[in-house]
């Protein structure tokens, strides 16, 4: 009677980043409304017209700006008492670099502005390398889980063993998805480009994993 042999296959890739997603925010508050809006919106358009030389250059994949938004509130001091109305006025830049170099020497420069926060840079990959690694990725834990029921069956005195099932880890046929399978999915969804940003400009390799469950069928040699 054949013996089946149910293993769980991984792999990963090592890449190095494509891409730098720079996230900005440019705002400024004070006590007058038409000062802040003032330096809010001068800002604002020195920041994009240097976004706009840099894809006139080709350092740039892609760029987005959200439209300017101005509020006031009145706060309190910690006696309770309320104090006079603050204006505040703030918009969100994202510039998403292709030359990683130049990436560097503009956040350096654009950062130091009064009215600019620096909110985080993003690691990416074009979408043609992640596919592209992904894919290398799945073939690999393929051939992980392979090379396991190999071992197996060896051990056990059987012949070559047979694929009779194959899916993406946890969703075999009466296999509930467990929580570490579940953990595992989302730190590969994170590493493809969903995890928190970074403030380093020379990046650590993005790692791409993949994991299968399989079943093998093996009889006696």
């Amino acid at each position: 009677m054949p013996t089946t042999i149910a293993v769980t296959g991984r792999a990963e890739e090592r890449v190095a980043p494509e891409l730098g997603a720079v996230t900005l925010s440019i705002g400024a508050q004070g006590g007058r409304r038409d000062d802040v809006t003032a330096r809010t919106g001068g800002a604002h358009e020195r920041v994009l017209a240097e976004v706009r030389a840099l894809e006139a250059s080709g350092a740039l994949d892609t760029w987005s700006a959200g439209q300017l938004r101005v509020w006031s509130y009145r706060p309190w001091n910690n006696e309770g008492r309320q104090l006079p109305l603050v204006h505040q006025a703030s918009a969100d830049v994202e510039v998403v670099f292709s030359d990683l170099a130049r990436l560097g020497e503009w956040v350096g420069e654009t950062a130091s502005v009064d009215e600019v926060a620096l909110g985080g840079i993003e690691w990416r990959l074009t979408d043609a390398s992640r596919r592209r690694v992904q894919e290398s990725a799945q073939r690999a834990a393929v051939a992980d889980a392979l090379g396991k029921a190999q071992v197996y069956a060896s051990a056990l005195g059987l012949g070559a063993p047979v694929p009779i099932e194959l899916a993406d880890h946890g969703m075999l046929s009466a296999q509930p998805v467990a929580r570490e399978s579940k953990m595992l999915m989302m730190r590969t969804a994170a590493d493809l480009g969903g995890a928190g940003p970074s403030t380093e400009f020379a990046p650590a390799d993005l790692v791409i994993e993949a994991s299968v469950d399989a079943r093998f069928s093996a009889d006696v040699a």
